[in-house]
């Protein structure tokens, strides 16, 4: 010890050496026991990053679009992205060691997880118990729905059993009459039970007789009415039903499913959400029931998909707007309603400004008349629901952005009232904040494909309709009004919104599918009325755009786009690896590509153990 030191040990006092000993160690163990818990913390599960080898391949989706190398997760959220040496570095000056490394194999890429922007949840699963697509006459629709019966015991020995079954299509065959429930009763295994088959546009529901006299004992003296507002009831020669109710009628046939049905249902529709990719789902139109099925679903823990609801709309029901609670799960969210404006344009039933040029005597028909939707609208928009109104024809389109404006003007006469004026711009800015939606938007007058983007109103459109509508769309709509049919590119240019969906079960679950379809604007095979560069190619999306249109603009139309949607510190780790950079392969191999890991809430729910 040298002089120095000597004199100032002397000059302290004696127990100050141990004390200072004594908080040298305490210091250093705290500083130890620190370390080793965040080292624990950054070597285990809930800490990790997933990244490229190769460069970069982790599309962010974020303002800028990023392309980066990695991604870094904490628990259930993203908190880093960048190069593996920028993310090593990073979480170094946060004391976290970064040692738990994946890699995605070569060609492979990384995107923000998918979500479909309309679906039918409980529909697709009994779609997927007996699908009707490839039947093309009514006799196979009959032999499908034997095959099904044959194949379930449970059914076979329970004739009062309900048999349910989704995507009949009569434009395919050799007759497009519509069918009735002869068939059914013409057989001695379908004969007297319950069967319920709806069309491939979800418009039309075909019955066995047993439906009918079940719904006949429900109905006031049991009379079926003459007509029925926004629905039809085929009658035969006799004026009995049938078997086929359109849109509205249906309601005089429902019954809910049982339980142990939806949850079947249910479990399809989640498996093959999450192993396309997709981790939310908009779910266009919620019965009292469904919502219920999803709610004891939350209850139980058993809800490993985030859906977001819009509450159905029943014009006979006393208004709700101000008295129903909006749900904010973390899993299910509801602060939608969801209002059916016109039928669909494959059944006759979407309402359109002038006749169908192969129907002239038919415009189509609204389910909620144009009265009802100015009242309404306003109303539901005021206490602060989303309104999303299902408009396919162009008039049905027209009558909602009508109803938009009078919300516009009503709020302008409100604040007026409380000296509070504002612009229209002020009261356009109002509405975009409750981001109104209209689900298909898919036939507009060349003005209100302009319009709809000076609302604010976000278009919910579903790319693969239109490469299966195109064959009979100009049929239908003649050489000219069928310019103003799924008009995407106008519509965006006009400064719309846009957020892609399926509409499952009426098309595909594949979000690739709507990804190639909205990019092409031709079918699976590369064909299309316009030649193999598409129909109206100028009517084509970027790659840039589906991708969006498929993750961060539904999470904007669900008010999530603060948590979902992209790949960006603060947001939830919801992603997808992918098999091949759908953003650069040529097309034809888009629909080749896999979904090889799906992660929600930083934790994989899907891993395709063949390609990995």
């Amino acid at each position: 010890m040298g002089s120095k030191e000597k004199e100032l040990n002397a000059s302290r006092p004696q127990n100050r050496p141990n004390r200072i000993i004594v908080a040298f160690f305490l210091t250093i163990s705290f500083i130890v026991i620190v370390l080793l818990s965040r080292t624990r913390h950054a070597s285990s599960t809930s800490f990790y990053a997933v990244c490229s080898a190769s460069g970069s391949h982790v599309y962010t989706v974020d303002s800028e679009n990023r392309v980066t190398e990695c991604l870094v997760v904490a628990g259930t959220d993203i908190v880093d992205t960048g190069s593996l040496v920028q993310v090593t570095e990073r979480s170094a000056a946060r004391g976290l060691v970064l040692d738990n490394v994946h890699y995605i194999p070569d060609g492979a890429i990384i995107t923000p997880s998918f979500t479909d922007s309309h679906v039918h949840s409980l529909e697709y699963g009994f779609h997927r118990l007996l699908p009707l697509d490839d039947a093309d006459s009514v006799p196979a629709v009959v032999d499908l729905v034997k095959s099904f019966i044959l194949s379930n015991p449970s059914v076979l020995h329970n004739t009062s059993k309900w048999i349910y079954g989704w995507g009949f299509d009569r434009t395919q065959w050799p007759s497009e009459d519509w069918p009735n429930y002869k068939p059914f009763e013409g057989d001695p295994l379908t004969k007297g039970r319950p069967i319920w088959l709806t069309s491939k546009d979800g418009h039309a529901i075909w019955t066995s007789k047993k439906v009918i006299e079940l719904a006949e004992q429900r109905l006031p003296g049991g009379q079926w009415p003459e007509e029925v507002e926004g629905g039809v009831i085929f009658k035969d020669e006799d004026g009995k039903p049938n078997g086929i109710f359109l849109d509205n009628a249906q309601s005089l046939i429902y019954v809910a499913p049982p339980e142990e049905d939806n949850f079947a249902r249910f479990k399809f529709t989640v498996e093959d959400a999450l192993a396309n990719g997709l981790t939310a789902m908009h779910d266009a139109g919620f019965l009292p029931e469904t919502l219920e099925f999803y709610e004891k679903q939350i209850k139980k823990g058993n809800l490993p998909i985030r859906m977001y609801a819009m509450h159905n709309f029943n014009p006979a029901n006393p208004y709700w707007g101000n008295t129903t609670k909006r749900l904010d799960h973390n899993r299910l969210k509801m602060r939608s309603v969801k209002l059916i404006c016109d039928g669909a344009m494959r059944s006759g039933g979407a309402y359109l400004y002038e006749p169908y040029t192969d129907d002239p005597t038919n415009v189509g028909f609204m389910r909620l008349s144009p009265s009802l939707l100015n009242s309404t609208i306003p109303r539901f928009l005021k206490d602060g629901w989303q309104v999303n109104a299902h408009a396919i024809g162009d008039k049905a389109n027209g009558l909602v952005l009508d109803a938009f404006e009078r919300a516009i003007e009503e709020y302008q006469l409100e604040q007026h009232s409380t000296n509070k004026p504002i612009s229209r711009q002020e009261a356009i800015t109002w509405l975009k904040s409750l981001r109104p939606r209209i689900e298909h938007a898919q036939i507009m007058t060349p003005s209100d494909l302009v319009r709809i983007g000076e609302l604010g109103v976000i278009a919910s459109i579903q790319p693969t309709h239109a490469t299966d509508d195109m064959w009979y769309g100009e049929a239908k709509l003649g050489p000219e009004r069928v310019r103003g049919l799924f008009a995407f590119r106008t519509m965006m240019d006009g400064g719309a919104r846009i957020t892609l969906g399926s509409d499952i079960p009426v098309e595909g679950i594949n979000p690739l599918e709507g990804f190639y379809a909205a990019i092409t604007r031709a079918d699976k095979a590369g064909n299309s009325p316009h030649g193999p560069n598409g129909w109206f190619p100028d009517q084509k999306l970027t790659r840039v755009e589906a991708l969006r249109g498929i993750t961060i603009d539904p999470a904007y139309a669900s008010f999530s786009d603060d948590i979902l949607g992209s790949l960006e510190p603060g947001k939830k780790a919801d992603f997808v690896v992918l098999s091949k950079d759908i953003n650069v392969v040529p097309t034809r191999e888009i629909l080749d590509t896999k979904v090889l890991v799906t992660v929600l809430d930083g934790k994989i729910v899907y891993r395709d153990e063949k390609s990995m």
